[in-house]
């Protein structure tokens, strides 16, 4: 077994446990990426939080779909189809990890994994914490820090091989698929069929809540995570994983100020991190024009005949 870092990313150590088949697959986007995998603490007895063989499930994403925790597209595009393999990841990369294992526990459970974020709007959550249901994951959410994921690839389709799910569809085609589910639906109703029938307006009303939920839902998010963040700042100043998430949740809700003072303080105390700085300013001001010229379009719409 080889410990070696990643190339080109910081904060992550691969150590290969057993070797895949074949050439690097091609991970295009759109494909659709099938893996089994074991998340552990750093502590000294490798704490398991969570294991898909466990648990019975597998796990699917699809490359470039915006996968809440974009470390697993990184780590699985570096695998070979059959091979196991270690990660060590630190805290820059698993500050997401316990919504999204939230999400997935509930989808094992059989749960809507959308159901438990709308509790309030997201600025309440600045001011009051919420409870993710699970003893483990909150000690997470309150104290970040590194983890391990040992994963296992299993099968890697083109966007051409398999058909693609409502689950794995971008927005667009989600708004597509809405009137295509419900006139499918409508024909196996006629034809008595109603558990199918039942099963396409069930399908259709999941777009639409994706939908509607999915900017909330986000926003939610990262307001937890600022309140989180704040709350470790106050009882533990110069706290570097810290600065660096709520930095990020900042500039996510395009907090810009915020963002870049955060990041700052980051180099303050680790100037080891300026080249991951660097990159999350650049994507900062991408972001922040991007919204400009949002807003400038908006404002033309408003006076347009």
């Amino acid at each position: 077994m080889e410990e070696t870092y990643l190339a080109n990313v910081e904060g992550i150590k691969k150590t290969i446990l057993h070797g895949g088949f074949g050439e690097l697959p091609k991970f295009l986007t759109g494909s659709k990426v099938t893996f089994h995998f074991r998340t552990l603490k750093c502590d000294g007895d490798r704490t398991v939080i969570d294991d898909s063989k466990q648990a019975g499930r597998a796990m699917e994403i699809i490359i470039g779909n915006m996968f809440k925790l974009e470390v697993w597209e990184i780590l699985i595009s570096s695998m070979r189809t059959g091979e196991v393999a270690e990660f060590w990841c630190d805290v820059i990369h698993t500050g997401l990890y316990p919504t999204v294992a939230k999400s997935l526990r509930r989808i094992v459970e059989g749960k809507d994994p959308t159901d438990w974020h709308i509790h309030t709007c997201g600025l309440a959550n600045m001011f009051a914490y919420h409870s993710l249901g699970y003893d483990d994951l909150d000690e997470l959410q309150k104290e970040p820090q590194p983890l391990i994921f040992v994963i296992e690839l299993l099968k890697v389709e083109s966007p051409s091989a398999y058909q693609r799910e409502t689950w794995a569809m971008n927005d667009d085609e989600k708004i597509k698929a809405v009137p295509l589910l419900h006139g499918m639906g409508n024909k196996l109703f006629k034809l008595a069929r109603y558990p199918e029938a039942l099963g396409k307006y069930r399908e259709a009303v999941i777009c639409l809540k994706n939908l509607q939920v999915k900017c909330l839902l986000k926003m939610e998010e990262y307001y937890e995570v600022l309140e989180q963040t704040t709350d470790i700042l106050n009882n533990h100043p110069g706290t570097v994983k810290a600065y660096f998430l709520r930095a990020k949740a900042h500039a996510e809700v395009w907090n810009e100020a915020e963002a870049k003072a955060d990041f700052e303080k980051v180099l303050e105390y680790d100037s080891g991190m300026t080249k991951t700085v660097k990159k999350e300013l650049r994507i900062l001001d991408s972001r922040m024009r991007d919204k400009e010229e949002e807003e400038k379009l908006q404002f033309k719409r408003m006076f347009h005949n």
